[in-house]
């Protein structure tokens, strides 16, 4: 994949901020936000819950041709009012994996949009085909969105809402989504196109089912590893990170990735469970991979534990909470020399093409 020539305009931490302005050239731009960056089920001080949103355009229109929402935990809907986004514009949404915290804004998002758009258009939901486990149970992301308006057709609000306004889709926000599932391969693939911008998915472990994706784009690329790990699932190995995501992440300008930092090793105090940890990747591995791959920016969220924090969930962290100092210490620590984003929720990166 040819990389873009671009400026990356904005600081490594911008948060609650409104768009960088751009000058009179309609120039292509691609910004990406950290929509949410806490790891995992827990709740730490308001942060939402894990997403990243990825925005194609020009300057002249704030890079708002295509949005694409990658992720979207609680609070996603919340986060994108911040920054003027509506639920209505966002043009398609990707799901690395279904666990909740991944997940559970989605019900939110199609839901404001059925009360206020329900003539359309819908919205493209990618996520990888059903999977069923050894333990036989079945992963499917198909599953989540065709009932994500179940609870409230049970309850009668759809019924009632109906009676309000008969011009809403009769079976809820479920009928606003274009589910488009793909069959996860370790080789990258196509997965969704619009325009000049181009998705490609790989298999990547976590959970069955996970995927790991980039956007390309005149403007720049953008990698999205979700939660990503190894596919050894546990040391010894070379790294924690993903094979499949570092091969797609060749070239490209930015990595967003989940991280877990190492102080919740095995080797800590912290009793976070062995298994857990492993399935992550550690913010030097991280480090270690984008310099490999000559990623120039390295977008750190999921962070695991959560900056500041005494706690993850109910694991306490040695020497109490972390800075994002420390995380970029250990990310340092690998020798990689470029731009890392640590969060908080909402910062961003623009790239302009030249």
């Amino acid at each position: 994949m040819k990389r873009s020539k671009q400026r990356v305009l904005g600081a490594a931490l911008i948060a609650l901020m409104g768009a960088v302005s751009g000058g009179a050239q309609a120039a292509p731009c691609l910004e990406v936000v950290l929509t949410g960056v806490q790891g995992g089920p827990p709740v730490f001080m308001g942060q939402a819950g894990a997403g990243t949103l990825v925005r194609y355009g020009s300057e002249e229109n704030n890079c708002s041709d295509v949005l694409l929402q990658f992720d979207a935990g609680r609070g996603t809907t919340q986060q994108l009012s911040k920054i003027g986004v509506p639920a209505g514009k966002i043009t398609a949404v990707f799901f690395s994996h279904i666990h909740s915290d991944h997940s559970e804004g989605l019900p939110a998002l199609m839901q404001l949009r059925w009360h206020f758009n329900s003539a359309g258009p819908k919205v493209d939901m990618v996520c990888s085909d059903d999977v069923t486990t050894p333990k036989g149970y079945t992963m499917s992301c198909r599953g989540f969105g065709e009932n994500i308006g179940a609870a409230l057709i049970a309850s009668g609000e759809m019924a009632q809402r109906l009676a309000e306004n008969p011009k809403r889709l009769p079976g809820g926000p479920s009928e606003l989504l274009n589910i488009m599932t793909f069959e996860a391969s370790p080789e990258a693939q196509v997965v969704w196109s619009k325009g000049d911008v181009t998705v490609t998915a790989v298999q990547s472990r976590h959970v069955a089912g996970h995927a790991s994706y980039r956007v390309d784009s005149p403007a720049g690329s953008v990698v999205i590893g979700g939660d990503a790990g190894n596919d050894k699932p546990a040391p010894p190995r070379d790294s924690s990170t993903s094979a499949q995501v570092e091969a797609l992440a060749q070239g490209a300008d930015i990595v967003v990735h989940s991280v877990i930092h190492p102080v919740m090793g095995p080797d800590g105090t912290s009793g976070f469970p062995p298994p857990i940890y492993h399935r992550q990747s550690t913010a030097t591995d991280l480090g270690a991979m984008s310099m490999r791959a000559g990623v120039a920016n390295l977008m750190l969220t999921h962070h695991i534990p959560p900056l500041g924090a005494a706690r993850q969930g109910p694991y306490p962290i040695e020497g109490g909470g972390l800075t994002a100092d420390d995380y970029v210490s250990a990310v340092r620590d690998s020798g990689y020399e470029g731009n890392v984003v640590i969060g908080p929720d909402l910062s961003k990166l623009r790239l302009v093409a030249e």
